[in-house]
């Protein structure tokens, strides 16, 4: 909880810095590829380590992130010499949220019995949109065990008009006439 707090405290900061210099996606673009450094199980045990000097890693993300813009790097910097570098995936995802939800995106996280085609997915998109007045981002997935129909999760709202969702609603109601 403390990390996703602490993510979340400078996501905030980076979203109001993008925001004053209208720099957003420059910042998408700098997370996205502080972000991908993060992930490299190597880089993260030398940035975490006690042993390496705050000299040596900070030499080292300049190397490895040459075209980081200053305040970007600045952050990077930040995050190592407070031995926050766990913070990292968090806050990349807490700005991107912010990003898109000032911008008007929502994602929605789709489950299908079987695969959509694209014009299917387009078409769902369309009457998420309409349900949220948000433009919709789908990321679609397969669970054969809804057998049929969709289940929409956009952030904290469960759109369930699946087949299983039917069958266990009117399973419920027939167990409560008895």
């Amino acid at each position: 909880m403390a990390v996703a707090a602490s993510a979340k405290r400078y996501a905030q900061a980076v979203f109001t810095l993008a925001q004053e210099g209208n720099t957003f996606d420059q910042w998408l673009s700098d997370l996205q590829t502080l972000g991908e450094l993060g992930q490299d199980q190597g880089f993260r045990l030398i940035m975490e380590s006690p042993r390496v000097p705050l000299a040596r890693k900070q030499a080292l993300l300049r190397e490895r992130l040459p075209n980081l813009s200053p305040l970007a790097m600045n952050l990077a910097q930040l995050l190592v010499a407070k031995g926050r570098v766990e913070l990292i995936p968090g806050l990349v995802e807490e700005v991107r949220r912010l990003v898109d939800e000032r911008r008007g995106i929502a994602h929605a996280r789709v489950l299908t019995a079987v695969p959509l085609e694209p014009p299917e997915q387009t078409a769902l998109s369309q009457q998420l949109a309409r349900y949220t007045g948000r433009q919709v981002v789908l990321t679609a997935e397969v669970d054969p065990s809804i057998v049929g129909g969709v289940v929409a999760r956009i952030g904290d709202k469960l759109l369930d008009g699946s087949t299983r969702g039917r069958l266990e609603a009117l399973r419920r109601q027939l167990a409560a006439r008895r």
